[in-house]
């Protein structure tokens, strides 16, 4: 480079506003969701301008291909790299979309973050074959985002935090400090597949903020539904609202879980507990005792949110508001139960944040990416267990 040229990082981050796009696959495998945001300044004087969001749902055939990898029924060179491009073709399609609804040409997009599709996270150390090793692999793969949109993709984050000793996981607080930050103590509970709850205390700093994986989210219920109803989902929470909670499965849940449930924070989790097997032994279990279809799934979704409730109230200070975003603000089941168990705190969605509920992942790690091109240390050691702050993030140009 010419002593004349400027850097493209450089005439990035010295724009006063850029165009960002956050993509998302999250753990449910439903579709890939694409946020485009305008974002000023960086670290605590970052400013955020919600501009459009779409989720392009996966067809039924890729979902199981990738289903398969996510859950080790078939593995190989060949899936991954396979699966890599694909991930990242859809990520493509899913930002050109978000762009043309927004009325916005892709040329005028400033950066990506990309979070991809975790494929495996081990972030406890576990053992290949005799060696023992921690690691994660998100895959989609960033060059062909790049390359189709012509910007900068910051992807990759989780492993920098992993490599620091963190769990790589999870980073979406680090977001909500720098946006949601108040005077009275605050809760940001995602419920996707996985459920994971950001509480910010009253006045306090980056080392203040403690999050964690309370538990699942929609991941059984979702696989809950697909085996006992042939249906994707329970729109609504109507067929858990159809049944009643059954106190010894709901029991049986809560000790197989014990181990994790009454661990310390910081904490992570994901398909590698609720899995195809968990699945089939809480429906077994369930079958045993002749537990009708619609009162199993009342416990799953009773057990979603008791999981959740009880995280806040044995490990957070008890917050004033909680705001609850990802699909499970979908589900009024879910979200009534969590208004009973959580008596005094007032429960909203998301949306009365500015970012509607459904976009808040996605446009986090455009955020994320905002930290990383300015150098900005972008995980919480205090939500991760990181032995120190890290930028995260690979860049693709």
């Amino acid at each position: 480079m010419g002593a004349d040229m400027v850097h493209p990082l450089e005439r990035l981050i010295t724009k006063p506003k850029r165009i960002i796009l956050g993509l998302m696959s999250g753990t449910s495998l439903d579709g890939m969701d694409a946020a485009l945001v305008e974002i000023e300044g960086a670290g605590l004087s970052t400013r955020v301008r919600f501009l459009d969001f779409v989720s392009l749902p996966y067809e039924e055939e890729f979902r199981s291909v990738l289903m398969k990898a996510v859950m080790g029924e078939e593995g190989g060179s060949r899936l991954v790299c396979g699966l890599n491009f694909l991930l990242g073709e859809m990520a493509l399609r899913a930002g050109l979309e978000v762009c043309r609804k927004a009325g916005i040409e892709g040329a005028s997009v400033d950066l990506a973050g990309s979070h991809g599709q975790t494929i495996y996270h081990q972030s406890e150390e576990g053992f290949l074959e005799k060696l023992p090793f921690r690691g994660t692999l998100q895959i989609g793969e960033a060059s062909v985002i790049a390359e189709g949109i012509g910007c900068p993709v910051v992807s990759d984050f989780r492993v920098r935090d992993l490599a620091a000793g963190g769990q790589g996981a999870p980073l979406v607080p680090y977001t909500e400090y720098l946006l949601y930050r108040k005077e009275n103590t605050i809760g940001l509970q995602n419920i996707g597949g996985i459920a994971n709850i950001t509480l910010i205390p009253a006045g306090c700093d980056a080392q203040g903020i403690l999050a964690f994986d309370t538990g699942p989210g929609n991941m059984i219920i979702d696989a809950g539904v697909k085996k006992l109803f042939g249906k994707p989902w329970d729109e609504g929470g109507r067929l858990a609202a159809a049944g009643k909670v059954n106190g010894s499965l709901l029991s049986w849940m809560f000790a197989y879980d014990q181990d994790y449930l009454e661990r310390q924070p910081p904490k992570s989790t994901g398909r590698e507990r609720y899995n195809a097997d968990y699945v089939n032994k809480l429906l077994t279990r369930a079958n045993e005792s002749d537990i009708q279809s619609n009162d199993i799934l009342a416990t799953i979704t009773r057990y979603t949110a008791e999981t959740i409730a009880l995280g806040i109230r044995r490990y957070c200070p008890f917050p004033d508001e909680l705001y609850v975003s990802g699909g499970g603000v979908h589900n009024e089941t879910l979200l009534g139960a969590l208004r009973e168990l959580l008596g005094g705190c007032e429960i909203r969605t998301g949306d009365d944040l500015g970012i509607p509920a459904d976009a808040k992942e996605a446009a986090a790690f455009a955020i994320l990416a905002n930290e990383t091109i300015h150098g900005l240390c972008n995980n919480l050691p205090s939500a991760t267990g990181a032995r120190h702050p890290v930028v995260m993030g690979k860049i693709s140009f």
